[in-house]
């Protein structure tokens, strides 16, 4: 799932920050006040015991989210698209990818891939039990029937089982932005070979799922006054908003549809030759031009990467003015895009933010063309008032 901008950083993983929004810590704080109670009750232990296994089952729960959201990632990875974090909040997890997926092949494996994370989440913790109670009480053990001696392990794993078989029956029901909507959006666009046809159907069902769960949410509220309701109610409002969006999404896809990279580009950027040396990269370049970074082209055209003058020029400083321009420059692949993508793949891009440009290449990598910010805007602008 495409993601938010703010979080607190916790750790990396192959590079992937993780982190969590502030609205995380909400939630898990009501979790631990919520469970400590019913996990004092399991294990008939002391507050202390009952408290720590509560923590760590709620953070177990949030490590298997972030376990789905690492296979969002990983199988991004490997299709190409560049992913610079994961965060938690309030409703879940979020990945942030540098670009939307191009087909329906490519949108279809990075959305299965998360609950397919979850259901390994899920067996792990099966397996688990099942060393602890064996095949024949394991029904018994997640139930926590009082023929089960409960530990504190067993009580985590049990509570572990349902919610996460929860949270992808939830993952995989056919409404965007949840990962079902976006097989479903991968399915139809498979079928009729248009994109925004795929992500109409699926936002139009999310919509519909949103409303069914804020008006279950508002009956628990008002009837019961149970919190669950609040959260499932706010919960809808996440996803008929998101659904809304993906709805004007497609609409403004539809205005732009034809319109390709190749047709915004520019098609005659400067670029550096790998053989060039530092030295001469930083005179000839670098103070000619006032620019902060330039594309590095191989002999035969091929889009090496991008060298910055501050790595240049800590070159010169360092005596080493003769290291060719190749081995100071970064690979950036998440910052090249084909030439025949449509204008659309670049709207929300991090390295067009980042950096306000974006390589095109062609299918053998060579180098067509540079990509700004500027005429991304003026092509959208034109767009909107056609």
């Amino acid at each position: 799932m495409l993601g938010r901008s703010r979080s607190v950083r916790l750790f990396s993983v192959s590079g992937i920050r993780v982190g969590v929004d502030v609205s995380w810590f909400i939630v898990l704080f009501l979790m631990i006040y919520l469970l400590s109670g019913p996990f004092r009750a399991s294990l008939h232990s002391s507050d202390t015991v009952a408290y720590l296994t509560t923590v760590v089952s709620v953070l177990a729960l949030f490590g298997s989210i972030i376990v789905h959201e690492l296979g969002h990632a990983v199988a991004a990875r490997r299709r190409g698209v560049g992913v610079e974090r994961i965060d938690l909040y309030l409703f879940g997890g979020l990945t942030l990818m540098d670009r939307e997926p191009q087909t329906p092949g490519e949108d279809f494996t990075i959305a299965i891939a998360g609950p397919l994370a979850t259901a390994v989440v899920i067996l792990v913790c099966v397996a688990a039990d099942l060393s602890l109670v064996g095949p024949q009480r394991l029904l018994d053990a997640i139930e926590l029937q009082s023929n089960i001696q409960i530990t504190p392990a067993l009580l985590a794993l049990s509570w572990l089982i349902p919610v996460n078989v929860l949270l992808l029956v939830f993952n995989l029901l056919p409404a965007f932005p949840l990962d079902g909507g976006r097989i479903v959006r991968a399915a139809v666009w498979r079928a009729t070979g248009e994109r925004r046809r795929g992500a109409a159907a699926a936002a139009r069902l999310g919509q519909a799922l949103a409303l069914a769960l804020g008006g279950f949410g508002l009956y628990l509220l008002l009837a019961a006054g149970s919190f669950s309701g609040l959260y499932l109610a706010g919960l809808a409002w996440i996803l008929y908003s998101e659904a809304r969006a993906s709805l004007a999404r497609a609409a403004f896809t539809e205005r732009v549809d034809g319109v390709r990279v190749q047709d915004i580009m520019d098609s005659e950027p400067v670029t550096i030759s790998s053989e060039l040396p530092a030295s001469r990269a930083l005179e000839e370049y670098f103070w000619r031009y006032r620019w902060p970074w330039f594309a590095v082209v191989e002999p035969d055209g091929r889009f090496a990467g991008i060298v910055a003058e501050a790595d240049v020029q800590r070159a010169v400083d360092a005596g080493e003015g003769w290291v060719l321009v190749a081995s100071l420059a970064g690979d950036e692949r998440s910052g090249r895009i084909r030439v025949e993508s449509p204008i659309t793949a670049l709207i929300g891009s991090e390295p067009l933010r980042r950096r306000g440009a974006v390589m095109a290449v062609d299918a053998e990598g060579k180098l067509r063309g540079v990509v700004t910010v500027e005429q991304l805007r003026r092509a959208l602008t034109g767009a909107i008032g056609a």
